[in-house]
């Protein structure tokens, strides 16, 4: 069973008990109890079902207080994406900042799919579904009758400006990246990795904590994969803090300029084999001849190379049979329509300045959830689907 301590640790105010705390892990458990009573969500793990609850109660309190997370959430899935929850529409029944069921949809498939060891969930999987069917019928049930948390007004009349409010704003920050049920999820699996390839090198407790901290100073997390910076913006003023002026760029990459040259005016090649790709480095790239380029690649069966005018080269291998581009060859639709999906999930697959480019031109027509043929969901929300699973990965640049 769910201990105390451990709802505890996701509360604003944690390690103080605040006066409806009580009241709110027992709804958790009441969720948690609910999902265990039902067949319909027998294959879902129950540690993951427990950290679902968690999330989703922080969710419902959030609502509730108006504590700004979710405000700030659904105001920027609107500006990017024209609907306030991704994936599961804007229905005429939808109010804002309350109590909605497709809000309830979406944290249920987004804290299952970051929490689950197989996180490429279709988000209207029957399970999940389901589950979040009971659960909104238990929160719609209490809602008139919740009290208002105490402790979720971190957000409250703050100005991210004001200096007399930074000692709070770096409290709110700290809490909204290791302990919020919204963040959370996402960063777990970059915590994850980065604790594990420390204790690969040998680093002790005190080094990880700090390497833990300097990624929430640094990376972006969230569903939204945002910095702290913008999340803490969101949070208090609904909005995302003013981009800083980029310097201009006046010089053309001359790696873009001969790649263009090569291919008769597209920044991309798709080339099959090493050797047909270390020749085209030599030959059009103007790499140095009598090498083998990128050796540490000679095994891979494909490359997609693609340079940016700022950036300048870039290279992806293996990818090509998922790629339904003009020109491309190798392009496999059998195998795209299992492993396409990949190129948006799973880090490292594809950089992120080509993985854009492909969905900018409609060459990833394949890509779907497991489980599922809805190729138009995916294609709708392609970019929120890179965001939540790849993180740095696509917004680190």
């Amino acid at each position: 069973m769910l201990k105390f301590e451990s709802f505890l640790l996701g509360q604003p105010c944690c390690p103080e008990e605040t006066s409806t705390d009580r009241y709110y892990y027992d709804l958790t458990l009441r969720l948690i109890n609910t999902a265990k009573s039902e067949s319909a969500t027998a294959s879902l793990h129950e540690a993951v079902i427990e950290r679902a609850a968690l999330c989703l109660i922080g969710y419902y309190q959030d609502v509730i207080a108006d504590a700004g997370l979710w405000h700030g959430f659904t105001d920027e899935c609107r500006r990017l994406y024209g609907a306030p929850v991704p994936f599961f529409g804007n229905s005429e029944d939808y109010i804002d900042y309350e109590l909605n069921r497709e809000d309830v949809g979406f944290i249920v498939w987004y804290s299952i799919a970051m929490y689950s060891d197989d996180r490429c969930i279709y988000p209207f999987r029957a399970d999940i579904v389901a589950l979040a069917d009971m659960w909104f019928a238990v929160l719609e049930e209490a809602y008139e009758a919740s009290p208002v948390p105490e402790g979720y007004h971190l957000a409250h009349e703050l100005d991210v400006y004001a200096e007399e409010d930074q000692e709070m704003i770096l409290r709110l920050g700290s809490w909204l990246f290791l302990h919020s049920w919204l963040l959370r999820p996402a960063f777990a699996l970059t915590a994850n990795e980065l604790v594990a390839e420390m204790l690969a090198q040998g680093k002790g407790n005190e080094e990880i904590a700090e390497a833990v901290q300097e990624a929430v100073k640094h990376q972006p997390t969230g569903p939204l994969a945002l910095y702290l910076r913008e999340w803490v913006h969101l949070t208090i003023s609904h909005r995302l803090p003013k981009k800083r002026e980029r310097k201009e760029q006046h010089e053309t990459h001359p790696a873009f300029e001969r790649l263009v040259k090569a291919t008769g005016g597209t920044p991309l090649a798709f080339i099959s084999g090493y050797e047909a790709f270390n020749d085209f480095l030599i030959s059009s790239l103007g790499w140095k001849e009598g090498e083998r380029h990128l050796e540490q690649l000679k095994d891979c069966r494909d490359f997609v190379v693609m340079a940016n005018p700022e950036k300048g080269l870039l290279v992806a291998p293996d990818i090509c049979r998922c790629i339904k581009a003009p020109g491309n060859q190798m392009y496999d639709h059998e195998y795209a329509s299992v492993h396409s999906i990949e190129l948006l999930t799973v880090r490292g697959r594809c950089p992120h300045d080509l993985l854009s480019f492909i969905c900018e031109k409609g060459w990833l027509p394949d890509a779907v959830f497991p489980e599922s043929s809805d190729h138009g969901l995916v294609e709708r929300w392609h970019d929120f689907i890179a965001r939540c699973y790849l993180q740095l990965y696509y917004r680190g640049d």
